[in-house]
């Protein structure tokens, strides 16, 4: 007899894992690779981070915490928020959590039952719609284009076809890099609460940005959801260590939620957690290298034919239209990573309909490996 399986378990790959892995197995076999398809910082966590976790493995018992994660650092975060975006938020509405990840189950399963509708752009990050799908809420994949900067707006909300219970935004994105400017977000979210659309935001990529500070939408909506991480500005992707600020309307919920599927987030990591907070310095210098690679590619890249890129506000991404090269980013990024040895990640990964068209490249690494993908790129396209 053929046992059950479950339906929710069939979500689509994250494509980005499956294309590091060839990447990898190259490398392992003496072939010279260049990473820029994983998002995520090539540096290592801060200084005073590894400290505090080296203090702490020699002197605490490293127990569990409260399923809300350390009062130290829910305290920090606090004050973060006060100093960055001049936010208050009460502690009890700041929930510790194993990275982003945890905190998107989270924040779905307490804010939308099966059933319910939740809207998102794309190109978008793959995990918003595949977590809502394999958790039985329906993903509304919303368009985006240069027009609107690859970011919602009420207008396209509205022309979408029956009710909508969320809306999932991420400011600065992944892939595209865009940002929602102040006045925009401030509409966007007046546009949900008036039409009773739970808003989520991904600020996961705060911090690092080229013009202008990113806005928490926090400022404009107590009943959004936020969700953060130590991931990516703070460099402490394999930390597994990220926070969300709920509504006080779903914080029992979330706590509820939490004892039961986690118990409580890693307590190595949110004891060094608390001292990330006090490495601007270091991690400051890592956003200007990221700048420069930004600058370098944006400069180069249009001489291998890459000339349609995404406004790449923040984050640390290049999202380029190569319609005019292929129509299968797959495909391409195979043959390029065989041929020149640069690792990208296709379009597909981030838009279903249109994402055969693109490709995403991380600028996260050495500047000195973005200017010889670069140089690669250049000969493998004359």
């Amino acid at each position: 007899m053929t046992l059950k399986s479950s339906r929710r378990g069939g979500v689509p790959p994250f494509i980005v894992m499956d294309v590091m892995r060839e990447a990898n197995a190259r490398a392992a076999a003496g072939e010279s690779v260049l990473h820029l398809e994983v998002g995520q910082p090539s540096t290592p966590a801060p200084k005073g981070v590894v400290e505090a976790a080296r203090r702490a493995l020699a002197e605490n018992r490293l127990g569990y915490t409260e399923a809300f994660g350390l009062p130290e650092l829910r305290e920090r975060i606090v004050r973060h928020y006060r100093n960055a975006y001049g936010v208050e938020v009460p502690t009890t509405r700041v929930v510790v959590t194993t990275g982003s990840s945890s905190g998107f189950v989270l924040a779905f399963l307490a804010a939308f039952d099966v059933g319910d509708r939740v809207a998102l752009a794309v190109p978008g990050y793959p995990a918003y719609r595949n977590i809502l799908a394999a958790l039985g809420i329906e993903p509304v994949l919303v368009e985006t284009g240069p027009g609107d900067r690859f970011q919602p707006t009420p207008e396209v909300l509205d022309r979408l076809a029956g009710r909508l219970d969320g809306l999932i935004v991420a400011s600065p994105a992944n892939p595209t890099g865009s940002m929602i400017p102040r006045g925009d977000l401030e509409r966007l979210a007046a546009h949900c609460r008036v039409r009773g659309i739970r808003l989520v935001s991904d600020e996961i990529y705060h911090g690092i940005v080229f013009g202008p500070a990113a806005e928490t939408a926090l400022a404009f909506d107590p009943e959004a959801i936020v969700i953060n991480s130590f991931s990516k500005y703070y460099s402490m992707t394999g930390w597994r260590l990220g926070w969300m600020v709920v509504p006080e309307s779903l914080a029992r919920a979330v706590e509820c939620l939490t004892q039961n599927l986690y118990i409580s987030p890693p307590t190595l990591s949110q004891i060094a957690g608390i001292a990330a907070f006090d490495c601007a310095v270091e991690l400051d210098a890592n956003v200007a290298r990221y700048a420069e690679n930004r600058r370098l590619l944006l400069a180069e890249l249009p001489k291998a034919g890459f000339d349609k890129f995404a406004p790449a506000d923040g984050a640390f991404y290049l999202y380029a239209d190569v319609g005019d090269l292929t129509n299968d980013s797959a495909e391409f990024c195979r043959r390029m990573l065989a041929e020149t040895g640069v690792a990208a990640t296709p379009g597909l990964d981030f838009d279903p309909g249109r994402g055969n068209r693109f490709v995403r490249f991380s600028i996260a690494g050495a500047t000195a490996d973005m200017a010889e993908a670069a140089r690669r790129l250049v000969a493998w396209r004359r």
